[in-house]
């Protein structure tokens, strides 16, 4: 499915309305938007009464912000091209996790299809990006994790709880970075040993290949946030003691 092509700006906006809902309990606002572009909320508002004009979104000011559904296909459109680019920069190309959301986000607006449709073959059709992100298919379908239902903030979990890291935020390149440091990754296996609100961090316990819990390291409770795990229904609990 070919997505059609709208302006740069429209394609900003109706990804990160998109994005922002992707997750659970995901809200987008006017203010959140002007954030993520570093504009103003009365230039957002603008925009967003062009987009509801030209039958984009469904938008009313101080209300909710959602897609139409002519505006949703678009936005999957931008959303497959942007991920599409930051794997193969990533496994092709050799980029670090951190350096590619930029530089997709350059590329995405100028990519052809076809370009980008043979990128995603020689990829192999990857389902997810390095972020751990759902890639949409060329026909605009999304294969959905089994894990996602458990979704859950790592900085939310109680303490006692194992499980396994399957999103990491790419929109800071810093945390990226901090948490890389840190070995904290797609596919990164945890167990929560407490959280300090106090301090604002919490502290976490790497599985080893025995299953076994090591390496014990503090995560600042802002990267934390930027970390989506799968928590095992099994093992949620006190701390150990």
């Amino acid at each position: 499915m070919e997505g059609q092509r709208v302006s740069k700006m429209a394609e900003d906006y109706l990804k990160i309305i998109w994005e922002a809902q992707e997750w659970p309990d995901g809200s987008v606002s006017t203010n959140g938007i002007a954030a993520s572009l570093a504009v103003t909320p009365s230039s957002v508002s603008a925009n967003l009464k062009k987009l509801a004009r030209d039958g984009l979104i469904d938008y009313q000011p101080y209300g909710s912000i959602g897609l139409t559904p002519v505006g949703q296909e678009i936005a999957i459109m931008v959303v497959r091209r942007h991920r599409v680019l930051e794997t193969y920069l990533v496994e092709r190309l050799g980029l670090g996790w951190d350096e590619v959301h930029a530089e997709a986000h350059s590329l995405e607006h100028a990519v052809s299809d076809v370009v980008l449709d043979r990128m995603d073959q020689v990829l192999g059709h990857p389902a997810f990006d390095p972020h751990g992100d759902p890639i949409p298919r060329a026909d605009g379908t999304i294969a959905r994790s089994s894990e996602r239902s458990s979704a859950a903030r790592l900085s939310e979990v109680d303490p006692g709880t194992e499980a396994r890291v399957i999103r990491i935020s790419d929109h800071e390149p810093e945390i990226l970075q901090y948490l890389e440091e840190r070995q904290i990754a797609v596919g990164t296996h945890v167990h929560l040993d407490g959280r300090s609100p106090v301090v604002g961090s919490v502290s976490v316990s790497r599985s080893s290949a025995t299953g076994e819990h090591a390496d014990r390291v503090e995560i600042a409770i802002g990267a934390a946030d930027a970390v989506w795990v799968s928590v095992d229904p099994h093992h949620v609990g006190p701390p150990d003691s």
